[in-house]
This record gives C-alpha cells, sequence and structure tokens, in this order.
C-alpha cells in the first residue's frame, strides 16, 4: 500500500522541526509557559470580589462616563489600593493625567482616608506632544486640536469642557469621597511644573500619553516608590511616546521590574 502524499504543510512542519534549535524550543515552552501563567493571575485577580461600596463606585464612574478605562482596569486598581492597604505600605497614592476623575475617584475610596492622594492634571486642553513622539502622537494631537475628538460614551472631549477642574471635585463628592474630606489633593497644571515630592510614594496611575509628561512623571515619582511600590502606565501599549520613554527610563536601571499584561506595571524591589 503506497504511502499517501504529504501536504505543502507537513512538508513544511517537517523542515522547521529539522532545523529547530532544541534550546530555542525550550526557551519558547517556557515563555508560552509564563504568559499562560500571567493570563491566568489576571483572569484570577478580575475575579476576585471587592467590596461592595467599590463595585458601585466603579459601576457609577462608568455609568457617567468619567473614565476611558474599562471596569477591569478600573477593578484592577482598585485592588492594588487595597492591597497596600492590608500590607500597611507607607507612601502616597498619585494619578497623573486624571481626565473627568473616573480612575482618581475609585483609588480614592479603595484607599484609607488618612492616605494622602495627589491628583496632577492640566484639568483643560492637553499639551502638544514633542519631536520624541511618533506619527501616531502626532495625528492623535492633530485631531484633538482640531476639535474632532470625543470623550467616553461619545460625551464631549474632556480638553473642550470648560470647568474641568470644577467638575472634578464635584464629582469626587457625589461618589462619596469628597477631596477635603478623604485627603486628596487636586493640582492644576503642567507635570514639570506641579509634580516636585520628596515623600514616598506607594502607587502611581500614569495617564500622560506622551513622551514629555509619562518622563517627568518616571523622573520623579520612580525614584520615590516604596520597596514593592508600583506604577500602573496607562498608555504603554496605546501611544508611542509614551513607550519610548518607558523603555529609555528602565533600560538601564536596576531595581524595577516590568510586569506586562493589559496595562504595564512597574514595581521597585
Amino acid at each position: 500500500m503506497s504511502t499517501p502524499p504529504r501536504s505543502a504543510a507537513d512538508r513544511l512542519r517537517r523542515r522547521i522541526a529539522r532545523w529547530a534549535d532544541p534550546a530555542l524550543e525550550t526557551e519558547l515552552a517556557e515563555t508560552k509557559r509564563k504568559l499562560k501563567a500571567a493570563r491566568r493571575k489576571l483572569r484570577d485577580r478580575d475575579t476576585q470580589p471587592l467590596p461592595a461600596e467599590i463595585e458601585a463606585v466603579i459601576g457609577a464612574v462608568r455609568t457617567e462616563h468619567l473614565t476611558y478605562l474599562k471596569r477591569a482596569g478600573l477593578r484592577d486598581l482598585a485592588a492594588r489600593t487595597l492591597e497596600l492597604e492590608r500590607r500597611g505600605a507607607e507612601g502616597l497614592i498619585i494619578e497623573a493625567g486624571t481626565a473627568r476623575g473616573g480612575s482618581a475617584i475609585v483609588m480614592a475610596a479603595a484607599k484609607a482616608p488618612e492616605r494622602p492622594m495627589k491628583v496632577y492634571d492640566v484639568f483643560g486642553m492637553i499639551p502638544p506632544p514633542s519631536e520624541h513622539d511618533g506619527a501616531d502622537v502626532h495625528a492623535r494631537y492633530e485631531k484633538i486640536s482640531g476639535g474632532e475628538a470625543r470623550g467616553p460614551g461619545g460625551e464631549t472631549y474632556y480638553g473642550y469642557r470648560d470647568d474641568l477642574l470644577g467638575e472634578v471635585t464635584a464629582s469626587f463628592a457625589r461618589h462619596g469621597v469628597p477631596v477635603g474630606e478623604r485627603n486628596v489633593e487636586l493640582i492644576q497644571g503642567l507635570f514639570q511644573d506641579t509634580i516636585e515630592l520628596d515623600e514616598p510614594v506607594a502607587l502611581a496611575h500614569l495617564d500622560g500619553d506622551w513622551y514629555e509628561s509619562t518622563m517627568t512623571c518616571l523622573e520623579r515619582i520612580a525614584p520615590l516608590l516604596v520597596d514593592g511600590g508600583r506604577i500602573v502606565l496607562d498608555d504603554y501599549y496605546a501611544w508611542s511616546g509614551c513607550r519610548a520613554a518607558v523603555d529609555e527610563y528602565f533600560a538601564d536601571r536596576p531595581g524595577y521590574r516590568l510586569e506586562h499584561g493589559t496595562k504595564l506595571h512597574v514595581v521597585r524591589g
């Protein structure tokens, strides 16, 4: 009985198998194992219950279109905040780039009232990118500056709103975390003019989009992270400028661990 002819795909697979480096095959298998474990960890964390009042805040800020983040991203920020409270970690919480305040409100609801939190934003039109940003960033800024951008839920883009600082302040109060009572400070201005810190940082959520704003945040916040402290980078996978700043800053800087997931996390220690 004759053997049936092999298909082109079969022949290609046999050639690849003959050429394969056993060490490379082992490395590929290990990478796949780690990726599978990371995905499982993310799924497990997303299904872990949060306090009902935190889940309610997450649902409310999404219903009001106060954030671009999906529910999973907001739950992750809340879980990280609750985790540092359980550990008793020292340090303040930071959000740099808050838009309409949704994610900052969630973290403020999850943190202990006595823990300080600083929220930095221009509370107006996003500043222009620089030569360090790629074509994707410049195209996005052109759309924003041309009045063509839309906010979450198709509502008015936050940079076009007349009194964004007032709106965000009111939103904190409306969702049960008034800034004066929850030790939250809303700080208006460019990051290079406002982020001046000399105290430990436990958790920072950076949503600065472009290269210069991201680099400013990293230079002024990363050295202040406590052991086990964490930076969550909202835009690493979204915009070339943010990605370039992160890759450049951490290229030859020991003592930090980069965790790739839905968002990039940087952990000190």
